[in-house]
């Protein structure tokens, strides 16, 4: 059969509904992202355009002539070998697109994914779908979900009163002020098409959402949101990291082995529940400073950004300023964590280091016969499983920018101590912070708890458990742990539990 023809039945066979996201899922590459993108606000109005004559004229044409066209690059497309274009993005987006939709395209060559994917560096488990998906454009989805035809059009209303988000855009005119949502897919449309737009005019990223949050304010809950979701429902969502299907992120464990008993149960711990939250987990045993370096160069490799978020977990002795590394090295902690979050292919997600050593040599000391012989340090441990915003300032969208970002935003990191004291282990198991912190992370799977909600369970149920020296004194102490967190939104974890044996699919 005909190649043209093939692709004209395909097209006829997608919903409206599904080709709107469709389109909104492929486009994400011509968006302004810290991923692939051109700041040419021409190249964006060409992108927009579709959207808006599709939700002025009720007619699809002009989206079905943008697929026809993507369809056709990719048939003729040539994988030149080492050097990665912006074509292999739009491809890998298109591919994933089309898995998470369902909608089967003509002429997609698997072999031109594969070889795609191996000039990415991708293993196995990194060759899923669900890996090339933007998690911020799956929050999206779920939010114009989440709205009733009614709901856009007032959002559109409200953006359209704002004379500084329209100033100069002549896609705006295309659709004009008052909008039909009716017709099946129209309502995608214009969502998808309000979303670009202040992405293109620099007023929302993946974690600078207020501008949306605020046209969504201004709906009707009665009649803009679908049953069961409300104003709040919908803006919360928007207020959470975004790290939507599988995976979570990409894990990254670092553990000294000398003189700490224990160590391998760490990695063991870490390593499951990395797991059970979907991560793809990396680990390296007694790390040096040139490990460290070699990991910071791998994940400087444009595949990372495909990643939602990062998790580290760093366990070794160190003092009040430093680590020590497995060849008697130390490596100042302040570098560390100044330099990883610093990373270009992790800006704007959130970053998570657990910092688990001591942090000098003072304890919590207990007195009192009570306390003696009495610790979590012996093996015997059961471990279980309107008035007053009128009064402040008018901060003004001319005064704002979410250009330029500090390095350390978007980054939380949690000590097992603090500062100035020591970190407990038990005799075998070894970290008693780490332990808990497996225990409550893996016990609050699909409960939608927060990181920080359950680092503040943590630093409770810690402080309750006491320790004992393992010198000739026998001191009994408690230890108390702490977080630093230059966090702009809410990091949950997972609603699903992923099985110990990870799943990754091929190519189909």
């Amino acid at each position: 059969m005909d190649e043209v023809i093939q692709v004209t039945q395909w097209l006829s066979s997608i919903t409206p509904r599904k080709k709107a996201k469709l389109f909104f899922f492929i486009t994400h590459a011509d968006a302004p992202t810290p991923t692939v993108g051109s700041n040419d606000v021409d190249t964006h109005e060409e992108t927009q355009s579709p959207l808006a004559t599709t939700v002025a004229l009720h007619n699809f044409k002009n989206i079905d002539e943008f697929l026809k066209k993507r369809v056709n690059t990719f048939s003729c497309y040539n994988v030149i070998e080492n050097e990665i274009t912006k074509t292999d993005y739009e491809y890998l987006r298109f591919y994933s697109a089309r898995k998470y939709l369902d909608v089967v395209p003509p002429s997609l060559d698997l072999e031109k994914i594969s070889a795609i994917q191996n000039k990415f560096e991708m293993t196995d488990e990194e060759r899923d779908y669900r890996l090339l998906l933007d998690s911020a454009d799956l929050v999206l989805e779920k939010v114009c979900d989440s709205l009733k035809p009614a709901g856009v059009p007032q959002m559109w209303t409200a953006l359209r009163k704002d004379r500084n988000l329209i100033r100069g855009v002549k896609t705006i005119e295309i659709i004009g002020f008052f909008v039909d949502p009716n017709p099946t897919g129209i309502k995608e449309c214009l969502f998808f098409f309000i979303v670009r737009h202040l992405q293109m005019i620099k007023k929302i990223s993946r974690v600078n959402t207020n501008r949306l949050e605020r046209l969504i304010a201004q709906c009707d809950e009665s009649s803009a949101c679908e049953e069961g979701r409300t104003i709040d429902f919908i803006i919360d969502s928007l207020r959470c990291y975004p790290t939507e299907l599988y995976p979570f992120g990409s894990c990254l464990i670092l553990c000294v082995f000398e003189d700490r008993d224990g160590a391998m149960q760490e990695i063991e711990k870490t390593m499951e529940i990395s797991r059970h939250l979907g991560m793809i987990t990396h680990t390296e045993k007694n790390p040096t400073k040139e490990t460290i370096e070699l990991v910071k160069k791998e994940l400087m490799k444009p595949k990372y950004q495909f990643y939602s978020s990062f998790t580290c977990w760093f366990m070794s002795h160190g003092d009040s300023n430093s680590t020590l590394l497995a060849d008697g090295e130390t490596m100042e902690r302040e570098w560390f964590l100044t330099s990883f979050p610093d990373i270009s292919t992790f800006q704007l997600k959130p970053k998570v280091f657990f910092m688990v050593s001591c942090l000098g040599a003072n304890k919590f000391r207990l007195e009192g016969a009570k306390f003696k012989c009495q610790s979590a340090t012996c093996d015997y441990y059961d471990i279980g499983s309107a008035l007053i915003r009128n009064r402040m300032l008018d901060i003004t969208d001319g005064v704002r920018d979410i250009s330029y970002v500090q390095p350390m935003m978007d980054t939380l990191v949690a000590y097992s101590t603090i500062p100035d004291h020591l970190s407990g282990r038990a005799n075998t198991h070894g970290s008693i912070y780490v332990d808990r912190a497996c225990v409550l992370m893996s016990e609050n799977i699909s409960r939608g708890r927060s990181l920080t909600e359950i680092l503040e369970h943590l630093s409770q149920d810690l402080h309750e458990i006491l320790q004992e020296t393992m010198d000739e004194d026998r001191i009994v102490y408690k230890q108390a742990c702490h977080y630093d967190s230059f966090f702009r939104k809410t990091l949950k974890l997972p609603y699903t539990r992923h099985p110990k044996e990870d799943v990754h699919s091929a190519p189909q």
